[in-house]
Parts: C-alpha cells; sequence; structure tokens
C-alpha cells in the first residue's frame, strides 16, 4: 500500500492568491513507456507544498500487469520482481486523488505526467481531474534557458545544487521538481509574477526586449476595467478594455509578434486603468476614451467619424445618395451606417428593387426605410433566389451583400430609434448590478455591496456609482437620425440589451421601452452585430 503524511487541504478559486498561499502538488510517474495510450504506470510520486514548506508526501510502487520492458529496467532499476506484490493501480487512485485534493498540479513536462493520469482515471471509470497546472520546464525555458545548456530536470538539479537530485524514480524526481519550483518562483518575482495566474502566463511571455517593461503591469487589479497605454510624455496610446486588467495587459508581452503591439510597448512608458464594475461598464468607457482621446494605435479611433448615412429626398427629381452630413431638409435618412462602403450597398439594395427615377418609387421606398420593411426585404430575397436558382451564383452573392447592408442598416436604425424613446430606463443583471440609461446613454450604475461593507451590514442593497465621460443627450427619434458621436454607444448598448434579455429584469422605463412589432430578419453570420467580447508535442519527455 501506498506511504503517505497526512495535510490539512486548502482549497481556492481566485487566480491571483499570492503564490505564498498556494497549494501546489507536484507529481511524477515512473511508466512501461511514453504513450498514456499503450502504457502504464509503475511508479507514482507526490508531493504537496505550500509556502516554502513540505505538506505532506506520497510514494507507491504499481504493478502494471505486464513485464516491464528491458530498457525501462536499465533506466529506472525498477525490475518485475519489485513490481510483483505492488498495488494494481486502481487501488491507488483514490489515495492520489485525495492526495491532490484541489492544489495545482506541478510537473516537469506536466502534459506527460498528467496524460498518464487522466488515462488511469478514465480506464477505472473515475472523474478526469480538473486541476490548474503549472510546468516546470517551459518556466525554466523561460526563466533560465541563458544559464543552462538543456532543461533537463537532471542539468537543472546540478546548475542550481537542488537539494534533492532525480534518479528516475517518482518520488526522487517529484522532490527536485519541488526544489526547482521554488528557485524558479522566486525568479519569476523579478518580472512581477505574485498571483497564479502570472505564474501560468509567465511561459507564453517572450524574451523580446520590453519584457522589462512587466513592471509597469504590478498595479493592475484582477477586475473589468479599462487601460490606457501612455508614451513618455503622458499621451495615451491605446485604450482597451478587460475582465480582469491585470491578466489582459500582461499578455501584451506574451508571443503575439504583430508589428503593431511591438511598436506599442516600445512606445509605452506608462499603464493606467479605471477600475469598472462589470465587462458592460468597461466596454461603455472603452467606447467614450477612445471618441475622446483619439489614441494613435486605436483602429476605432477615427473609424466613428467615417459612418456614413443615406439620404433619400423625393419630389420632381428624388435622388438616393450617401453623405456624412444631415440637415433639416425633409429627406429620409438611415444610419449612420458603419462604413461609406456598407452604405453604397445600402444604396444599391434599394436601387434594385425601387429605381428611384421611376414614377412613384421613391415612395415606395420611403415607406419601406420608415415603416413597412418588407417592401424592400422581400423583393431583395426574391431576386437573389431567382439568381441562385439560374445558378447565376455570383450574382446571387452581390445581391445577398445588399441584402445584408440593408438589413443591417435598417435593424440598428430601429436599435437607436428604440433607445432613444425611453428617456429613462433602469435594468438590474443577474449579479445585482443595475444600470441606468437615458435615451441609450449610460448614466449611472448601482453595485451590490461586498460583504462586510457597511453598506450590506446596515441593510442597504445598493450603493452608487457614476459612470465617467457622460456624452451629452442624444435627443429622441424624434430629433432626426442619431449623430456619429452616439452611434458606437447605442448600438453596442442595444445590441448587449438584446443579447441579454433574457438575463435582465425592467425596474423603471420613464418614456417608450417596446419590443419592434415585426422585427428586421438578419442576413448576417450569426454573432455578427452582436456586441464584441469586448487570442503537436512528442510524447517523450526530457527529464535527465
Amino acid at each position: 500500500m501506498p506511504t503517505r503524511s497526512l495535510s490539512v487541504q486548502r482549497s481556492f478559486d481566485d487566480l491571483g492568491t499570492p503564490l505564498v498561499d498556494v497549494t501546489f502538488c507536484v507529481i511524477d510517474f515512473e511508466t512501461t513507456g511514453g504513450s498514456p495510450t499503450d502504457d502504464l504506470i509503475t511508479e507514482v510520486g507526490a508531493v504537496k507544498l505550500r509556502g516554502g514548506e513540505c505538506l505532506g508526501t506520497l510514494q507507491t510502487l504499481v504493478n502494471p500487469g505486464r513485464a516491464m520492458p528491458p530498457t525501462i529496467c536499465v533506466l529506472t532499476g525498477i525490475t518485475d520482481m519489485m513490481l510483483v506484490k505492488a498495488p494494481r493501480i486502481e487501488a491507488v487512485l483514490g489515495s492520489l486523488v485525495d492526495f491532490i485534493g484541489d492544489a495545482v498540479i506541478v510537473g516537469h513536462n506536466v502534459r506527460f505526467d498528467m496524460g498518464f493520469l487522466q488515462a488511469a482515471l478514465e480506464r477505472d471509470g473515475r472523474t478526469r481531474l480538473s486541476n490548474s497546472t503549472v510546468d516546470t520546464v517551459a518556466l525554466a525555458r523561460r526563466l533560465v534557458s541563458d544559464e543552462v545548456p538543456n532543461c533537463k530536470l537532471g542539468t537543472l538539479a546540478e546548475r542550481f545544487r537542488l537539494a534533492h537530485r532525480p534518479s528516475h524514480r517518482a518520488l526522487d524526481d517529484a522532490l527536485a521538481t519541488g526544489d526547482l519550483l521554488h528557485v524558479l518562483l522566486e525568479r519569476a518575482t523579478a518580472l512581477g509574477v505574485n498571483g497564479l495566474d502570472d505564474l501560468q502566463q509567465l511561459p507564453t511571455l517572450t524574451g523580446h526586449a520590453q519584457a522589462s517593461k512587466l513592471g509597469l503591469t504590478d498595479r493592475l487589479p484582477r477586475a473589468p476595467g479599462v487601460y490606457l497605454f501612455r508614451n513618455a510624455a503622458g499621451r495615451v496610446l491605446y485604450v482597451g478594455k478587460a475582465s480582469n486588467l491585470r491578466t489582459r495587459v500582461r499578455s501584451y508581452f506574451s508571443s503575439d509578434e504583430r508589428k503593431k503591439v511591438g511598436q506599442l510597448l516600445k512606445e509605452t512608458e506608462r499603464i493606467d486603468h479605471k477600475r469598472c464594475a462589470n465587462a458592460f461598464e468597461a466596454r461603455v468607457l472603452e467606447i467614450r476614451l477612445i471618441h475622446h482621446l483619439r489614441p494613435r494605435f486605436n483602429r476605432e479611433a477615427n473609424h466613428w467619424e467615417s459612418q456614413r448615412f443615406v439620404k433619400l429626398t423625393t419630389g420632381a427629381s428624388p435622388k438616393l445618395s450617401v453623405t456624412k452630413v444631415v440637415r433639416d431638409d425633409g429627406a429620409t435618412y438611415l444610419g449612420p451606417i458603419g462604413s461609406g462602403s456598407q452604405a453604397r450597398l445600402v444604396v444599391e439594395a434599394i436601387d434594385a428593387v425601387c429605381p428611384i427615377q421611376h414614377p412613384g418609387a421613391a415612395a415606395v421606398a420611403v415607406e419601406g426605410l420608415r415603416h413597412r420593411h418588407h417592401l424592400l426585404i422581400d423583393p431583395l430575397v426574391e431576386q437573389m433566389g431567382a439568381l441562385a436558382a439560374a445558378e447565376r451564383f455570383e450574382d446571387a452573392a452581390a445581391m445577398r451583400d445588399r441584402l445584408t447592408a440593408l438589413t443591417d442598416a435598417l435593424r440598428r436604425t430601429q436599435r437607436f430609434e428604440r433607445l432613444r424613446a425611453a428617456d429613462r430606463l433602469v435594468v438590474r443583471s443577474a449579479d445585482g448590478i443595475a444600470m441606468e440609461l437615458r435615451r441609450g446613454i449610460l448614466t449611472r450604475m448601482w453595485v451590490p455591496p461586498a460583504p462586510g461593507d457597511p453598506a450590506r451590514l446596515a441593510g442597504m442593497s445598493i450603493t452608487s456609482r457614476a459612470v465617467e465621460a457622460v456624452p451629452p443627450d442624444p435627443g429622441s427619434p424624434a430629433d432626426g437620425p442619431v449623430a456619429l458621436e452616439h452611434a458606437d454607444e447605442l448600438n453596442w448598448v442595444g445590441a448587449w440589451l438584446e443579447q441579454h434579455a433574457r438575463e435582465l429584469r425592467i425596474e423603471l422605463v420613464e418614456g417608450t421601452w417596446a419590443t419592434p412589432v415585426h422585427p428586421i430578419p438578419s442576413f448576417s453570420r450569426p454573432g455578427s452585430d452582436e456586441p464584441r467580447p469586448a487570442a503537436g508535442r512528442s510524447r517523450r519527455r526530457s527529464r535527465g
């Protein structure tokens, strides 16, 4: 039976847990070969660590039920005679799983050991483990590869004079890996690693010249918010949003080789952040800051001004055109539409159904744009079907592009009108956060107090917070099309409300808040207009 020393197991939920408080379980298996599918475990070794202390060990030989390959016997010194009276893996798994508990599993090439462990659990009808893992091989390659000829466990043990030396026996190798883990953790702190998420992300960080700037991320919280990269003069270079600020910003120092990212990091001298209540607030604030600051590295910085309207005039000489300016001239305007090219497709779509120069066509087009959208959509669907039936597939695809552009623009405009008709709307999400929208613009939020907060203890259900940089009132639908500076926020807010409708509770409405009687169909690929979220190895291990 396995010999073991018991310890009190601590679990954790926060990946930002300080590493000194994280319980690690280092595992090592000796096996009959390198394939988890075809080979079996012959020895188990595990050691539990926390805060630099050993909390317990587990070791046992395992009878694989087959003869040991001679090469493995020579490598490990484990013989068939030694395994005759050893337990089968099925008798060991329960003790091993209990010993591991909720700890972070560590291994030197941890994929190798986890592959054998998961395969054994599956063969025994047990649930696979979902513990977080840390690979000391990957950490060593990131932190000390320039100091050693290779990252084999034996090489590293000799270079750093580890207290335990590997011997191709499970417990010896696990103890040596634990010693190595502590050496690597000390090295990692110099790169600003202080939580488990930092440690797991560290192997992906490249050794480029800007890695020294990782220290700029030290103050970033593991919380939703907006981050701002600034240059030496304090000018904002880039604005982004994240559900976890620290993890997202540190990912810029990963293996992303895009020229834009490298140049951004080269110019960055400071990284500021603005903490938000949730991802919804973070995205809204990101949009506002990009519009206001126009950061050079944000593609959206000037994109919003490239949006266009489709304009339809009536009278003796009706005209259908694309324009950037909306005037109080009695014309019908659709938009704003994402780009000039999309607006031109909308013009082509309307003209395909209602050639504007034909008598009465303009009146039909106006009615189709304002109220009876099917007057434009249904004929386009019929034309597209007829072209496909005639095997004119390129023409059918072009017609589909026009139809998609038209329905997207109509649905977007309908979304704007719906939001602007609600003078004040308060909704509460499933997590208890309430949001106040005035004509679609986020103006205030209420966040449930944290446990232990005096407000909670006093029986208060919410605390209030203002939303930064509230833009001017976008007006009502009666005031005409929405202005360009409001379009991005309104479109994102409207799409988010539609996507999360079943999870939200409406608490207050002033004005009108209603679902369209005749929703406009979508011909876009699934999810294309939804709010944006706000990126083979050998089985053989090298352990030396």
